[in-house]
Formats: C-alpha cells, sequence, structure tokens
C-alpha cells in the first residue's frame, strides 16, 4: 500500500492521571491507562477516521516493542483503517511510554520513557511507500526524541517532495521542554519550517519560533519564513488562519463541549484539518471541520478518540 497521508514517529501509550493538580511524585495516587498515543499517531488516526467519505489512505512509519502496549497501539490504528505495515516490533525494546500529569491552569507534565519510540531510521523509508503521497505530516517531538528520527523526518520530506512536487508538508511544533531545549528545538526546526506547507503552532509555539511577541504578529513573521499557511491553534477558541493575501487572518470559533480530557485534541485537530484542506474547501469550512473535531475529541478521555465523520458534521449543522 502507498497511502496518501503519511506521518511518521514516535508510538507511545500514555498512562494518565485520574484527577487534575496530582503530581506524578504523589505515592499511591491514581492513573489510567493504557491508552495509544504519541503526538503523530493521534494526528495520523484523526485523518483516518475523518478520510473515510473522501477515500484518502492513511499510513505511519514507526516502531513498538515486542509487548501489549505496542499491540493495543497497532491495534487501534488498524481499526481506524491506517496502514501499520511499516511499524516494526522491535525485540530488544519495550514500547514507549508517558506518564502524563494534567493541570487546572491546562499545564501538562510528561515522564517519558522513549523504549522503542525512538527507533526510527533513514533505512526505514522505503521510496515506494511515498509513491501515491499528498500529504506528509512531520511532529516536532518526532525531530526531538532521537538524532535517528529527526533523520528520518528530514529524509521523508525529501522523498515526498522529489515524488510529488506539490505534496503538502504539514508540520506541528509540538515544543517539549521535558525532550529538549528550546535552543535546540528552534535549530532543528528550521530545515522543515522551510520546507512547510501548514504549520500548526499553538500561540506560544508561534512566538518562540518567530522570536517575537504577540501571537499575531509572530504568525505573520512565520509566513515569510516558508509556510504556506499558518493556522493557529487557539483551543476552545477555536483557531485564526493566516497566509499572505490574508492580512488579519480568518478567525474561526471553536464550539461549547463540556470537556473531559483534551489530551490530544490538537493533533485530532491537525488531521482533520489536511483532510480538509485536501478536499479542496474552503479555509472557513475547513478551520470549523478541524475545530468540530478537537472539540469531540475533549469530551473523550484519552488521547484518542473514536469519533467518526457522522459525528462531526452533526456537532456543525447542530
Amino acid at each position: 500500500m502507498s497511502p496518501n497521508i503519511i506521518c511518521l514517529g514516535e508510538l507511545l501509550v500514555e498512562i494518565m492521571r485520574t484527577e487534575v493538580d496530582t503530581p506524578h511524585g504523589i505515592t499511591g495516587a491514581s492513573y489510567k491507562g493504557p491508552f495509544p498515543s504519541g503526538a503523530p499517531a493521534i494526528f495520523i488516526d484523526s485523518a483516518a477516521r475523518m478520510s473515510v467519505p473522501f477515500n484518502l489512505s492513511t499510513g505511519f512509519i514507526g516502531a513498538v516493542g515486542n509487548d501489549e502496549f505496542g499491540g493495543t497501539i497497532i491495534e487501534k490504528l488498524k481499526n481506524d483503517n491506517v496502514d501499520v505495515s511499516k511499524i516494526k516490533v522491535i525485540e530488544n525494546r519495550t514500547t514507549g511510554i508517558a506518564f502524563n500529569q494534567y493541570n487546572s491552569d491546562g499545564s501538562r507534565k510528561f515522564i517519558f520513557s522513549a523504549g522503542a519510540a525512538e527507533q526510527i531510521f533513514p533505512n526505514d523509508l522505503e521510496r515506494a511507500y511515498f509513491s501515491n503521497v499528498k500529504a506528509l505530516h512531520i511532529m516536532g517531538s518526532s525531530l526531538s526524541i532521537s538524532e535517528s528520527s529527526r533523520e528520518s523526518c528530514y529524509k521523508a520530506i525529501e522523498i515526498a517532495k522529489s515524488i510529488n512536487p506539490q505534496v503538502i508538508i504539514s508540520f506541528d511544533p509540538n515544543l517539549r521542554p521535558e525532550m529538549l531545549d528550546l535552543k535546540t528545538v528552534i535549530k532543528i526546526s528550521k530545515p522543515v519550517l522551510e520546507k512547510t506547507t501548514v504549520l500548526f503552532p499553538s500561540g506560544e509555539e508561534a512566538e518562540m519560533l518567530a522570536g517575537v511577541k504577540g501571537e499575531k504578529k509572530a504568525c505573520k513573521k512565520l509566513l515569510e519564513m516558508g509556510p504556506k499557511l499558518v493556522v493557529l491553534k487557539k483551543g476552545k477558541e477555536g483557531c485564526q488562519i493566516f497566509s499572505s493575501g490574508i492580512v488579519d487572518g480568518i478567525n474561526v470559533p471553536g464550539f461549547s463541549v463540556k470537556e473531559i480530557d483534551p489530551t490530544g485534541a490538537g493533533d485530532s485537530f491537525g488531521g482533520a484539518f489536511i483532510v480538509g484542506y485536501l478536499t479542496g474547501w474552503d479555509l472557513k469550512r475547513i478551520g470549523l471541520f478541524a475545530n468540530a473535531v478537537g472539540a469531540l475529541k475533549v469530551k473523550f478521555f484519552g488521547p484518542m478518540s473514536n469519533t467518526s465523520y457522522e459525528e462531526v458534521i452533526e456537532l456543525i449543522e447542530s
């Protein structure tokens, strides 16, 4: 199989605190899991579920350990029609794990054990797998987790653009101070940023990458650095879409829903946005669609939801 939408990077299970504001160091406090996770995996799973009406195929390149955690990740992706043929199962490594503490101020704190998640190498990338590529998604966490994973991301962009010069390269900075310092993250993000079509930063990430204060000013600055589109993720407030032809950006409002767990909402948003982009919808419609997917995700406990395309349309039309 040669998928239309490809993503690569870390595959993890997430073990989550059941109560907010509960530090990892509290002895005896409860966790819940394992949940299939990893930012790139959340993205591709969302894209797969939202692609069903449009016959867009999806695929993932990554690695898990030969254990039950790895099995549950592969099962989730496979059940949602993601091609998993390029996910390696490594005998001498455990599957990556992320312990997640969520706080009432919206912040999160992770403890990572990379395990097999970092075991992605440029030689794992087969040119034939990219023969039908229309969109390639890169995560900042995949650039950060290991040098081999980073080089694989760079090579994937090179292969995708050589096969399809019109390929959509999307990039979510996904800055994680637990993995690398900010200066290094900005440095390794630059080669991707220069080739990015659609950038998905938060306000804070936009300011950090652009080196200027003010999220709107930062997004405009980022447009000068390569991307054709900067999609500012604003959580429950929705998103704001910037391009060279849209001076002040397009504000697309979010949806009011009862939040249970926001983990993975931004990555789910990104997967849906790229599907809408590939269908050729206008930007406001794409933003509304992606906002609805993100909103429905927060109603679901765990990083990956089971939301269907039909449920998204129902929320939009309600």
